[in-house]
Formats: C-alpha cells, sequence, structure tokens
C-alpha cells in the first residue's frame, strides 16, 4: 500500500492532483486546499500522505496535507453511507479541525451545507464520529474573541486560510462575501460563497 508520496504538482485540477515522482504521475484525489497547507521539501516537492483504497476494478489514490487530514478522512469513509467521494468533499467544505467543532458542537444544520449530506447522514455524522477524530485537532480552531465567540469575519478567514488560500487573497473574499451577504451568518453558506468568489 502506498502510504506517502513526496513530488513535483504537474496537474492540479479541483480535487484531483498529478504528482510526478520520479518521472511516474500519481492520480490523487485530495480535498480543496490539500497542497496549499502540505509541506514542501527544499527542493520544493510536495510531501501528501496517502491513503489506498483497492477496489475490484481500481486503485485509487487520496492525498493529504497530513496524517490528521488522513485519519479524519478514514473515519469518515467508516460511517454507513459515506463513501470516498463525499468523505472528500466534507474536507473540502470543513478542514478537519473545522469538522472536529462541527461534531463536538452538534451542528447538524452547518453539516446539511455540505453538498451531499442531508439531515440523515448528518446525523449519522455525528453519532459515528464524536470522540473518533484527533484530538489534536482542536489546536487548530481559531481562538475565540470576546465573550467566548469568534466574528464571522475571524471564522470565515480561518476557513479560507486553513483550506490553502493565502491570507491577502482570503481577506479579500472575506471581505467581499460579507459586504455582499450581510444578513448570512452561518458559516458553511459564507464559505460557499467565498470560495465561488475566489473560483470566478
Amino acid at each position: 500500500m502506498i502510504g506517502r508520496l513526496v513530488g513535483r504538482v504537474v496537474s492540479d485540477e479541483p480535487m484531483l492532483v498529478v504528482l510526478d515522482v520520479h518521472g511516474v504521475g500519481y492520480e490523487l484525489t485530495c480535498p480543496v486546499g490539500t497542497l496549499g497547507r502540505a509541506d514542501t521539501t527544499p527542493a520544493g516537492e510536495v510531501v501528501l500522505i496517502v491513503h489506498t483504497a483497492l477496489r475490484q476494478d481500481a486503485l485509487e489514490l487520496f492525498g493529504f496535507a497530513s496524517s490528521d487530514d488522513r485519519h479524519a478522512f478514514r473515519q469518515l469513509v467508516h460511517v454507513p453511507n459515506v463513501g470516498p467521494k463525499l468523505a472528500v468533499a466534507v474536507l473540502s467544505a470543513l478542514p478537519p479541525s473545522e469538522l472536529l467543532e462541527a461534531i463536538e458542537q452538534e451542528q447538524t444544520a452547518r453539516l446539511t451545507q455540505i453538498p451531499g449530506v442531508g439531515k440523515k447522514t448528518a446525523e449519522r455524522l455525528l453519532l459515528e464520529l464524536r470522540g473518533k477524530l484527533s484530538p489534536s485537532l482542536g489546536r487548530s480552531l481559531p481562538s475565540a474573541g470576546p465573550g467566548g465567540q469568534n466574528s464571522e469575519r475571524d471564522k470565515l478567514l480561518a476557513a479560507l486560510t486553513g483550506l490553502g488560500y493565502r491570507p491577502a487573497e482570503a481577506e479579500r473574499a472575506t471581505d467581499k462575501t460579507l459586504a455582499e451577504s450581510p444578513g448570512i451568518q452561518d458559516l458553511s453558506a459564507l464559505l460557499r460563497l467565498a470560495l465561488r468568489s475566489l473560483g470566478s
């Protein structure tokens, strides 16, 4: 089984990366923002932690920025009716630290904002994942502001930088999204709008 790859990125499409490792191109499915958060070598090569999925008709590789990310993915695919594609979609919308927060605070509505996650699946995620995500992820959560709450701006900015966007572009997208959507307070909804803005 392949557990780690170090190489040069030759193709980077949404959630699909081709990594050249000594002349061999490995195609990996990765959550959005993985390359921005992954470690790099002094030579500029990207280090990806890999999950290998062997099926009867295919060998699939999934790439992650850290072991915690891969652990979260493996816990997700163990949940009934959650396959690899949906697990990647979940981690694209909610980086592991944000997923941990959603699970611990039982934020069903936040999970249902993810494409492909309905109410029953969200409730199943809360039930199955409670206590199974790495405690170290909690250290990545945004620090709370006055009164124990983060402002929408701080939360959205932290989510975008966590997905791998540079601070400057994350700030531009955050300010634009909040200015154009003053009535929206749900972080997942704001994140989708910001990602749409960044992709336009």
